[in-house]
């Protein structure tokens, strides 16, 4: 129950962490290759293309780490 628990706050914090990555690296992104802001295309490409990535591959990350985390055997004494 608790590599569970763990886990789904894994997920939920990477999420966040991942989406907020995410939309970072966007903004560099379309800051370096000078994306054109005409009817909020930068802003587009950022929220829906880095955003969902970053959240995706951070939620799974998230999740894979605390999981493994609380999945671990405690160390004998």
């Amino acid at each position: 129950m608790k590599v569970l628990l763990l886990g789904f706050l894994g997920l939920i914090l990477g999420l966040i962490a991942g989406g907020a990555l995410g939309v970072g690296i966007g903004s560099i992104c379309v800051e370096v290759f000078q994306v054109s802001k005409f009817e909020g295309g930068a802003g587009m490409m950022v929220f829906f293309t880095f955003m969902p990535v970053g959240a995706i591959l951070g939620g799974i990350t998230g999740a894979y780490l605390l999981g493994r985390l609380a999945a671990r055997k405690p160390a004998k004494s």
